[in-house]
């Protein structure tokens, strides 16, 4: 059974940061690719964050957290990470890690989760505000 449990998560004022947390558990992880998606609270749905492949040779990120976030694991640990630098208000909802996240749904050029979104974790809430 995949296990994902995010942590790190809270509120921070703009041009914060925070580093996320995922451990996993219930399947191999280093042979796993892993992806963080976040659900703001009056989003369209689960907005892709970034992308891992499984053995952190490979990443890419959305326009809106390019150069600001930089997604990280430790296969030994078992661990996914996100640094999150110079975070703005726009940044506020939930985060969740996915393993091998499906192809995603472009609207209007933001990627989301492909519908259902049934995350294995419970999420870490990240709130930027002054």
């Amino acid at each position: 059974q995949v296990n994902l449990v995010e942590s790190g998560g809270g509120l921070v004022q703009p041009g914060g940061s925070l580093r996320l947390s995922c451990v996993a558990s219930g399947f191999t992880f280093s042979r796993a690719a892993m992806s963080w998606y976040r659900q703001a609270p009056q989003g369209r749905g689960a907005e892709w964050v970034a992308d891992m492949n499984s053995s952190g040779g490979y990443e890419s990120y959305a326009d809106s957290v390019r150069g600001r976030f930089t997604i990280a694991r430790d296969n030994a640990k078992n661990t996914l990470y996100l640094q999150m630098n110079n975070l703005k208000p726009e940044d506020t909802g939930i985060y969740y890690c996915v393993k091998d996240p499906p192809p995603k749904t472009d609207y209007d050029g933001v990627y989301y989760h492909t519908p259902p979104f049934r995350p294995a974790g419970q999420g870490t809430p990240v709130t930027v505000s002054s």
